[in-house]
């Protein structure tokens, strides 16, 4: 019986997803909705144009071939990898697929560009994404025809420089340079702005979207290697498949890269964790050491009744007010200033370059910043609000109130303690005395 469940779970989502009255699609917004059908109407009437109007050879469908396998070889032996990089990296419009999507458009007619990525995306979502996070249908569709738009959009810069695809290139000289460089800049800029409009329309933040720098020079990377496979396969075709081991070396790399940023993040809310922290901390105290002249601060904030807001209105509005909390915090600080959650309800702030009066008074500000927030969320039934939030907050300043990280913790974590013990929502300097 219990073995039958997961079978059974999957023939319902199968027939969920054949019929349209049951597409998870029209729960969303109609923004969302509308901008769906919007890109997928412009994917699908470039098709059909381009399909009557470009012949395709039968090397066309011979390349078409090689690229789809090869996209399909290179997910299936970097699937565990891909799927571990998706958990701890979220940025839809940055995947290993610009290879053999870009190659595409340097290589193949539009239209097969289309039924290209339609492999590679089909391939995606029931094996490398398969089982993570029950992403719906209509997003893994809306994913790939934004990538659909993407190449008719590098395409149209080749063929508006009169450089249609890499076998004119090789001739062009300078001009098919110029025009490659182009299309892969047309691209790379295409594949962000496409996605702009989905900031609208859910609640996922402008970094959830286009990533940090390593991801976006992981699109740059595999643009790269999409030129040179356009390029092998324009001239020795037979040596294409040697793109896949340098691709699955850099795809390995890039996860290795964001596994560390994941082990110094507190997933909850996005600041630096304890051993983040800490790490920040010592190189900072290390420089400080260097200088004579040198000070930092450290404040330790703590929400003052967080347990009566969980009792009261339950733990998923106490993340909401967490997370919250940490953007009020990292908005009042400097952006070199590093923010942290040591657990629970308490938030750490290093504030390097600063001397002890300007520390007290970006505690002050945190703390003015925190009484006047409203958390906004939902009950499930309605819209609620939690207000009069409030902090207690430790100052401790190196040298003076400590000359060791930990020492400099103590003295403001003595200092919060003070501050909750004279009656909460204030700040307390951890050198001053008791």
């Amino acid at each position: 019986m219990d073995g039958a469940r997961p079978a059974e779970r999957r023939s319902a989502r199968i027939r969920g997803a054949l019929n349209p009255a049951r597409w998870t699609l029209w729960r969303q917004r109609r923004s969302l909705v509308f901008y769906c059908f919007l890109v997928e109407s412009v994917a699908l009437v470039a098709t059909v144009r381009t399909a009557a109007a470009v012949p395709v050879r039968t090397w066309d469908l011979a390349v078409f071939g090689i690229l789809a396998g090869l996209g399909v070889l290179q997910a299936e032996l970097g699937r565990q990898v891909e799927r571990v990089r998706r958990l701890v990296s979220d940025t839809p419009h940055i995947n290993l697929t610009s290879v053999w999507t870009f190659a595409g458009v340097l290589l193949l007619p539009p239209a097969l560009v289309t039924a290209l990525i339609a492999v590679l995306y089909a391939h995606l979502a029931t094996r490398s994404l398969a089982r993570i996070k029950r992403v719906p249908p209509f997003r893994t569709t809306l994913n790939a025809t934004l990538v659909v738009v993407t190449c008719y959009a590098a395409a149209f810069v080749l063929h508006r420089l009169g450089v249609p695809d890499m076998y004119t290139a090789l001739t062009a000289g300078w001009r098919g340079v110029t025009a490659i460089a182009l299309a892969a800049a047309v691209y790379f800029l295409v594949a962000a702005i496409t996605i702009l409009p989905a900031l609208t329309i859910t609640t996922r933040s402008v970094k959830a979207f286009f990533g940090g720098l390593g991801d976006n020079l992981l699109e740059v990377a595999t643009l790269c290697l999409g030129l040179l496979t356009a390029l092998t396969l324009a001239t020795l075709p037979a040596l294409a498949v040697a793109i896949v081991p340098p691709l699955l070396v850099l795809h390995r790399a890039v996860l290795i890269k964001q596994l560390e940023i994941a082990a110094t993040t507190d997933e909850k809310t996005g600041l630096f964790n304890t051993t983040g922290w800490h790490l920040l901390a010592s190189r900072e105290l290390a420089r400080a050491q260097r200088s004579t002249r040198s000070t930092f601060g450290v404040l330790m904030i703590d929400l003052d009744h967080f347990k009566l807001i969980n009792d009261e209105h339950g733990h998923l509005a106490g993340d909401a007010v967490l997370r919250a909390v940490a953007a009020t915090i990292k908005s009042a600080v400097r952006d070199y200033d590093s923010v942290g959650r040591f657990g629970g309800e308490e938030f750490v702030v290093l504030l390097p370059d600063i001397g002890p009066a300007a520390v007290l008074a970006v505690a002050e500000r945190i703390r003015s910043a925190i009484e006047t927030l409203k958390v906004e969320y939902s009950d499930g039934t309605a819209s609620r609000v939690i207000a009069d939030l409030s902090a207690s907050i430790g100052v401790a300043t190196y040298p003076d109130g400590g000359t060791a990280v930990d020492r400099l913790l103590q003295a403001a974590d003595q200092a919060l303690y003070r501050a909750k013990d004279a009656g909460r929502n204030q700040v307390v300097d951890g050198t001053a005395p008791a």
